[in-house]
């Protein structure tokens, strides 16, 4: 059953109280009385109250003062107030209750119709603010529901999981014939993509319940590169990817996380690029506070996916099997607690670049980084022929991978 919704009347006079109560009192609606300002705050500290109406001279303390104490307060800032005076029309009165935060004034005697019919929108805001607080609620239990039974599933998959893996190791070394190494290789496969599968999950999981917790150590963000194409080199992947580095690459970061990052970069744009034409990826460790990585391909973005680019569970197309859509939204989240940011240019002529930006002295001062996005921020694109940058690099030979070294100091 829903709770009663609560009036607060505010007067000296009883025989006013009783009127306003009579006037007021319907079922599910019931009215609170109060003789002081005294009172009322007492009566607040108790109650949620959906409207007050003040008597404007009151002694002690009078409806002004009143409505400067209740909107002070974070808890009773909201409730409106109405004034009721027997003082003629005062248009400086009336500035000082509106400063006080008062929504309105009534001259008595009160017209019983618009008292009613003004507290009944109130009443109605009231009960909406109500069911909106409790539907949030239900909301927030169901979606901490739901991430714990992500981790759990995700957790319980890998002991499975591994054991698949280990037979289909087992398949391709022991095969003594095509079709079981056949056989053995689609089962690695699977499984792998799998494990990714399981792996983004529990990071989504950890993102969404403020579980993340970076580890910053000292590393080389070449190395890291390295260790990506290393291994697209099983799936002979890596012969599409031109790497170009120059610069200082070396920095603090989150080793694990940056992995990651790299590898859906990497991994997205051989995806969903042209697969005839090579995937750039330019590595620039030339700027003294910060590293930065971008990754370009052929392909096109469309404008009706760039501002769902970077949602949870949102794939570019809806033909691409075996993803969860998660690659991209896990990039942005793990560069913004890194501090740094993701930009995207995409145009027919020039192909789509996703470039990372992060703090080189990550783990530091907060203002040693350039400013993070806020929690829901989409990251920046810029979409146009003049927004692509001017790479990559004509000289950048198919299948190689080119280091410039860093300027001299």
């Amino acid at each position: 059953m829903e709770p009663d919704i609560h009036l607060l009347v505010v007067d000296d006079i009883e025989q006013n109280l009783v009127a306003m109560e009579a006037l007021l009192n319907r079922p599910g609606v019931r009215v609170l009385r109060a003789r002081s300002g005294t009172e009322v705050l007492e009566m607040l500290l108790q109650h949620d109250v959906a409207a007050a109406l003040f008597d404007v001279h009151m002694p002690g303390m009078d409806g002004f003062e009143l409505a400067e104490l209740v909107r002070g307060s974070q808890r009773t800032r909201h409730i409106p107030i109405i004034f009721l005076t027997a003082a003629a029309a005062d248009q400086q009165r009336s500035f000082r209750g509106y400063d006080a935060g008062v929504v309105d004034f009534l001259h008595k005697p009160v017209e019983p119709h618009v008292l009613v019919s003004k507290i009944n929108v109130f009443i109605e805001m009231h009960r909406q603010r109500r069911q909106l607080a409790q539907q949030m609620e239900e909301l927030q239990r169901a979606l901490q529901l739901n991430e714990m039974f992500t981790a759990v599933l995700s957790h319980d998959l890998r002991t499975p999981l591994s054991v698949v893996k280990l037979s289909a190791e087992l398949l391709l070394m022991q095969g003594k014939d095509e079709i079981s190494r056949t056989i053995g290789q689609r089962l690695k496969s699977s499984s792998a993509r799998m494990s990714r599968m399981v792996e983004q999950l529990l990071d989504v999981s950890r993102l969404r319940s403020g579980g993340l917790r970076l580890s910053y150590t000292q590393a080389d963000l070449s190395a890291l590169c390295e260790q990506i194409l290393a291994e697209l080199d099983l799936g002979g992947a890596s012969a599409r990817v031109q790497v170009q580095a120059e610069g200082d690459l070396c920095g603090r970061f989150d080793v694990d996380r940056t992995l990651q990052v790299l590898a859906n970069l990497v991994g997205n744009a051989l995806e969903h690029g042209d697969a005839h034409s090579p995937v750039h990826v330019r590595l620039d460790g030339t700027q003294a506070e910060v590293l930065k990585v971008a990754v370009h391909n052929q392909g096109v973005i469309p404008p009706s996916v760039m501002t769902r680019l970077f949602e949870p569970y949102h794939r570019c197309d809806g033909t691409t099997p075996g993803g969860l859509g998660l690659g991209l939204y896990i990039v942005e989240r793990f560069i913004t607690a890194h501090g740094g940011q993701v930009v995207v240019h995409s145009s027919p002529e020039h192909g789509t670049v996703l470039e990372v930006t992060l703090p080189r002295h990550g783990g530091h001062a907060a203002s040693d980084a350039p400013p993070a996005l806020a929690i829901g921020e989409p990251p920046a694109a810029a979409e146009g022929p003049g927004a692509s940058p001017a790479w990559p690099p004509s000289e950048a030979r198919h299948g190689t991978r080119t280091t410039t070294p860093p300027p001299p100091a």
